[in-house]
């Protein structure tokens, strides 16, 4: 993965923003829209590619286009930045390779253990029940 590539690769599209601001926020586009094809990317090798598909298969559009948005700063420049901080932190979360996880035995310590604090718990209980009478 190349990161200066993949930066020179995205698109933004700049629209007007909600939330506060009066009536400045009807004249100004300050909300950023990041547009990135994972598909026609040649900063990305094909397996991370299809990697990185499968991470954001729900967030991807039809023809295969990441969009993300950022609306947080009533400034376009910063909210720019945090869009593209913010794909970049995506695109290397999506690229990380899982650790495979070996599974350990139960120690048969902590299992005697768990079962004499369940027999005493069961006395305890027991112990709070009237007497039988036959």
């Amino acid at each position: 993965m190349d990161a200066d590539l993949l930066k020179s690769e995205v698109s933004y599209k700049y629209v007007r923003s909600s939330g506060s601001g009066g009536q400045h926020v009807n004249k100004v586009s300050s909300k950023a829209e990041l547009y990135f094809n994972i598909q026609n990317s040649q900063g990305l090798t094909d397996n991370e590619k299809q990697k990185l598909t499968e991470f954001f298969s729900s967030r991807l559009t039809n023809d295969g286009t990441l969009i993300l948005a950022s609306d947080e700063s009533r400034s376009q420049f910063r909210n720019k930045a945090l869009v593209t901080k913010r794909f970049l932190e995506l695109i290397t979360e999506g690229l990380k390779v899982e650790k495979k996880r070996i599974p350990t035995r139960i120690p048969r310590r902590a299992k005697k253990r768990r079962l004499k604090n369940k027999r005493i718990n069961a006395e305890k209980k027991a112990n709070r029940k009237p007497p039988k009478i036959d």
